[in-house]
């Protein structure tokens, strides 16, 4: 198992549209992305932070249902 890394929100939020989520909008530091699954809408929140805690990062993974592998194969 691999450790979740610590990375600014820009590289984090790129990985995420390589995957399928799309940004909603943004309010302050906060962006939020969405993607359609079948037919419900996961939504996740992504603080603009450099660079993002790992615990943070690993939350939004858990939230976007991606593995730490997978997330670190769309870097």
């Amino acid at each position: 198992m691999s450790k979740v890394p610590s990375l600014p929100y820009y590289r984090i939020i790129r990985a995420l549209q390589r995957d399928g989520w799309t940004v909603v909008r943004q309010r302050g530091s906060h962006i939020r992305l969405q993607k359609r699954v079948g037919d419900e809408v996961l939504k996740i929140v992504v603080p603009a932070h450099r660079p993002v805690k790992r615990s943070t990062l690993a939350h939004i993974l858990k939230q976007a249902r991606l593995s730490v592998e997978d997330f670190l194969e769309l870097l």
